[in-house]
């Protein structure tokens, strides 16, 4: 066999250049296969780990993945907000244990800003239950301070004590800044590859203050309140976008949920995250499958071009086939011969494809974490990738039995006899 793996390496070598653009061809494949099964593992993954320990997301009536979307990721907008009396309402009843409100609908640079409280940096939970941490500075104390996101701070090279003007609405490039108040940078939080990282981080009392003198979404004409003197108004919000629930015991949540769907002062809704993201993969789960299914219908042509150049090849080798056979090698040698040089070029694509994986992740997972704000791991193989390769070597072996059994079938005087 060592003999024979020596005459495979040699004959391959031989049709190095036919060999390598189909070597190429399978790398390529392959790396689409994993790539997409590697984004769709992350997105999941991205998406599970923004937010935990919250039993439940309160909001205006609407549809229920939207409400998590907005308030959680910060995709979309909400069309109706909740009163902020509702809001104390929940804070204060006796089977919950602590609130976070989110108000959205400004921005800075392209990056949401969030009015929240302080029980935001001593409630808020990612990942496995993790709290937020601060890679510089302190939590927001004042009316016209503000806390950074990693991603926010890193992009536009913002450090503490930096001042920044916030953007009345969302996206766009001719937004009406809020000039005449600006905001200090009092922290920074650590990374924590969630949403959190492109937000921008103020209280309730300061978006209520750089909104005194607007109305209708525009300032008003002649009127404008300094900074100094916003604390003369009341700063207390009338509505916020969303609330974050977590309870005194977990228990209780579906009979809270029924309480809080059925308000009689307000048409609110309370929807548990992790039911909400089910639903989200039930719609994207049919877009993944058929993604998945055409990466491999890429692979599969992409072996099938390997056997049928193997096989067009046999009408040029078939006297070095039929000196193979004069010099003692008998059919089953043959037959293990084309079958052992499609392994190898499927076994060396496969590989190489794995490299151009590895090596686009790490050139571009910066740049789409920071477009996207989707955190894609180094191309560690996990065990739904080795299986897909698995499968994929499997596949190139079975397919290059064909030329092997051609292979097979050709006798020594079908090599040497001259074909007319």
């Amino acid at each position: 066999m060592p003999v024979l793996a020596k005459i495979a390496l040699a004959s391959a070598w031989n049709r190095r250049y036919s060999l390598g653009l189909m070597l190429v061809t399978i790398a390529l494949a392959v790396m689409l296969l994993l790539g997409i099964e590697r984004v769709r593992q992350d997105v999941r993954e991205s998406f599970s780990q923004s937010v935990s320990g919250t039993d439940l997301v309160v909001g205006a009536r609407a549809s229920p993945l939207q409400l998590v979307l907005y308030s959680v990721f910060r995709l979309g907008e909400a069309t109706h907000n909740m009163s902020w009396s509702s809001a104390r309402w929940l804070a204060d009843h006796p089977a919950v244990a602590w609130t976070i409100p989110i108000s959205l609908g400004d921005s800075h640079r392209g990056f949401p800003v969030v009015g929240t409280s302080s029980e935001y940096f001593e409630h808020f939970r990612y990942g496995d239950r993790r709290a937020l941490r601060f890679a510089g500075g302190r939590p927001f104390d004042g009316i016209f301070e503000a806390v950074l996101g990693a991603e926010v701070a890193a992009r536009l090279g913002y450090g503490v004590d930096e001042n920044i003007v916030l953007s009345h609405g969302l996206g766009g490039t001719r937004l009406q800044q809020h000039a005449d108040k600006p905001f200090t940078v009092t922290g920074i939080l650590e990374r924590t590859g969630t949403p959190v990282d492109r937000s921008v981080h103020v209280s309730l009392a300061g978006l209520e203050a750089i909104h005194l003198d607007w109305q209708g979404g525009a300032p008003l004409p002649g009127l404008s309140i300094p900074a100094e003197l916003v604390t003369r108004f009341d700063l207390e919000p009338k509505s916020i976008t969303a609330l974050l629930v977590g309870l005194e015991n977990r228990a209780a949540v579906f009979r809270l949920q029924r309480e809080i769907n059925r308000h009689p002062d307000e048409p609110l809704m309370a929807v548990l995250p992790g039911v909400a993201l089910a639903q989200l993969w039930q719609v994207v789960g049919v877009v993944e499958q058929v993604l998945l299914l055409i990466s491999a219908m890429v692979v599969v042509v992409s072996l099938a071009g390997l056997v049928a150049a193997m096989l067009s090849g046999l009408d040029q080798r078939r006297r070095e086939l039929a000196v193979l056979r004069a010099s003692g090698a008998r059919p089953r040698h043959l037959f293990a011969l084309l079958a052992m040089e499609g392994a190898l070029v499927t076994l060396l694509g496969t590989m190489l494809g794995v490299f151009l994986l590895s090596l686009l992740l790490a050139l571009g997972a910066p740049m789409i974490e920071a477009r996207f704000g989707l955190a894609l791991r180094p191309a560690v193989l996990g065990l739904p990738e080795l299986r897909l390769l698995a499968l994929v070597l499997m596949t190139g072996v079975l397919a290059c039995l064909l030329p092997g059994w051609r292979a097979y079938r050709m006798s020594l005087a079908d090599g040497l006899t001259p074909r007319v």
